[in-house]
């Protein structure tokens, strides 16, 4: 297997699609110079027909790729979480509801790669981690990937899927090293991981931790400290939000008695809150302690990189909650 970064395997999932299949192009800001490394080389061997570069209006190119998604294209577009608020009334109003509205007979496979840039100073206006707002939706699926294999394999599975598709990239991970298998060492030739199908990370019996994007590492890094300790962590990362593998996680409750969501995102009516919630209402026999719910404080992002980091979930926070859960 090749050690390869987060962002290079952005870059080849999208390299692989668009050669795969002439219907697929990209568009977004800035992308024919690839100021983040993600479309590096794509409009060299692909041209400007299929790499587009777009004006500063996501309410604009959002809903463009809407209709080209429309009459049969799968329109990839790069974005920051950020700036999707400007494109909502193309992503809540069109894209989700249009091919519930028209019967079925509307499919929309578009994908939307929203990158969240939080953890490195870039102020409330830039630093949005909004997977929780449209899990609120119907009719949008989420993805938030958690290492460069995952991040490939679900990248290609949204450009195949026939749903508007969101995948949120933690831009915490973008230099993040994984092994990523080559091609040829697959049975089926290619890297696609199914939507829908959590991954247990580490196994354990004393507390399940689930982990959402970056906290994903975090979890696992304090499991590995409590292990000297004695205490056995299960990790789950759920990788898709929508549709969510409920079974895997309240299979580990029930195993171990004990939860901890880890989540980047804003605490009130998070993913940890909806997670939470499943297990409370669908797994509570199986519950020794209250559920921990270690999410990022509820106030803007800070500018001041001394104050920035305490906003987040990290290693200490969720060891911390680890052990609330088994003192309870």
């Amino acid at each position: 297997m090749a050690q390869t970064i987060f962002v290079e395997a952005i870059n080849q999932a999208i390299y692989e699609e668009m050669a795969r299949d002439e219907n697929v192009f990209i568009m977004g800001e800035d992308i024919r110079r690839s100021v983040y490394g993600a479309t590096a080389n794509l409009l060299d061997d692909f041209g400007g027909k299929r790499v587009l570069d777009t004006p500063l209006s996501e309410n604009g190119f959002f809903g463009a790729a809407i209709g080209a998604s429309l009459v049969g294209m799968r329109p990839i577009v790069e974005t920051l979480t950020s700036f999707m608020w400007v494109g909502m009334d193309q992503l809540i109003s069109q894209a989700a509801k249009m091919r519930y509205m028209f019967g079925g007979q509307a499919t929309l496979p578009v994908v939307y790669r929203a990158t969240m840039f939080y953890g490195a100073g870039s102020a409330a206006h830039h630093s949005d981690r909004s997977y929780p707002m449209f899990m609120n939706m119907p009719g949008i699926k989420i993805v938030v990937p958690s290492n460069p294999s995952d991040m490939k394999g679900l990248l290609k599975a949204a450009v195949r899927d026939d749903d508007p598709t969101i995948v949120f990239e933690d831009g915490t991970l973008f230099g993040m090293r994984g092994e990523i298998p080559d091609n040829s060492e697959l049975p089926d030739g290619e890297l696609v991981v199914p939507f829908g199908q959590a991954n247990i990370v580490r196994e354990g019996t004393d507390v399940t931790i689930v982990g959402i994007g970056g906290s994903v590492n975090h979890a696992a890094t304090a499991a590995d400290q409590l292990a000297a300790e004695g205490i056995s962590v299960e990790v789950i990362d759920p990788r898709t939000l929508v549709p969510f593998d409920k079974q895997t996680v309240l299979d580990s409750v029930e195993k171990t008695g004990r939860l901890v969501v880890a989540d980047p995102a804003h605490k009130v009516c998070s993913a940890a809150s909806e997670i939470a919630s499943i297990v409370a209402e669908e797994g509570f026999w199986s519950l020794q302690a209250p559920i921990q719910k270690i999410a990022s404080e509820q106030v803007h992002i800070p500018y001041t990189p001394s104050l920035e980091k305490h906003v987040y979930p990290d290693v200490e926070k969720i060891t911390a909650g680890v052990r609330r859960t088994l003192d309870a």
